[in-house]
């Protein structure tokens, strides 16, 4: 039984190819981190609407233009286990990657080019700063003044800018992200795949056709490439994430809420399971461990 690829692969940023929120650390740098914190959670959960807080949270915090630019390096600090690596395996084998985030812009940005991602696929949320608030003299500390309200910052926005995206292309589509709006935006593409390495949402783990158990990235190179393309990966420098993500499969990572798609999957993923343990050479590194090479980058 075949498992087809899917072309188009859509990533949330925040607790999915990051580990934080970026909201969370402009609240804790402020000492606002409760109250922001209960609001995220509410939204990420679907018990509020993602419109009813967005103002609200960024009201309460009022972060200055270099608090925003700071989330940059939080995000490449705390990046999920294996995105780098899963990202850059995906495009060598010809998918198109891209960041739909309710986050802030410019940090989702730079965190994306960071991770490979043209600038053209990645999509947030932009802010404009009041250029005579607080020490505007000094580079950086112009005050927040308002956000590009918009599809993003709205709980069921993200499938208006997925169906925009993908208009005139072919190939299938896979989102991947943790939070209702996520959920919310599955009727956009082909696949939704809830993702639990950072934080598990129950209605995320229950409405999700499948759901990734796993603190690494890496079993999504199956998911998004099918079994048989990884076999493809054996020999070339993507050998030892290839190897770690059958691993990871075998060992239940993957909870799937649709039995169809579990038997097609399980079917696709025995041959290439089974083909990749039998070749010579298997690498003690697939196992164990985060695959990213840690970049001194990150302090910048």
């Amino acid at each position: 039984m075949r498992w087809p690829p899917y072309k188009h692969i859509f990533f949330d940023c925040d607790s999915t190819l990051t580990a934080v929120e970026g909201i969370d650390i402009l609240a804790e740098s402020s000492g606002k981190q409760w109250r922001v914190e209960v609001l995220t959670q509410a939204a990420m959960d679907g018990e509020l609407d993602l419109e009813d807080i967005y103002a609200r949270r960024l009201q309460a915090v009022k972060p200055t233009h270099q608090q925003i630019r700071d989330i940059r390096r939080a995000y490449k600090q705390h990046r999920v286990q294996d995105a780098k690596p899963l990202i850059s395996a995906l495009q060598e084998l010809g998918h198109e990657i891209y960041i739909i985030s309710g986050g802030l812009l410019e940090p989702v940005r730079e965190f994306g080019v960071y991770l490979g991602i043209p600038t053209e696929h990645i999509h947030a949320v932009g802010i404009t700063y009041n250029e005579l608030s607080g020490q505007w003299w000094l580079e950086g500390n112009e005050q927040y003044m308002a956000y590009e309200d918009g599809a993003l910052t709205v709980s069921d926005g993200k499938a208006e800018i997925v169906q925009k995206l993908l208009y005139g292309r072919s190939g299938r589509s896979l989102l991947v992200g943790d939070g209702h709006s996520d959920l919310l935006a599955a009727r956009a593409v082909n696949l939704f795949a809830g993702f639990g390495g950072v934080v598990q949402r129950q209605q995320v783990l229950e409405g999700a056709p499948l759901f990734l158990q796993s603190s690494s990235l890496a079993p999504l190179l199956a998911i998004a490439a099918g079994p048989a393309a990884i076999r493809r990966l054996i020999g070339t420098p993507h050998e030892a994430l290839s190897r770690k993500a059958l691993d990871l499969i075998h060992t239940g990572a993957i909870k799937f809420n649709d039995e169809r798609l579990k038997a097609k999957f399980n079917a696709a993923f025995d041959v290439a399971y089974q083909a990749i343990n039998t070749k010579p050479g298997r690498s003690a590194s697939a196992a164990h461990g985060d695959l990213d090479i840690p970049d001194e980058s990150i302090s910048n």
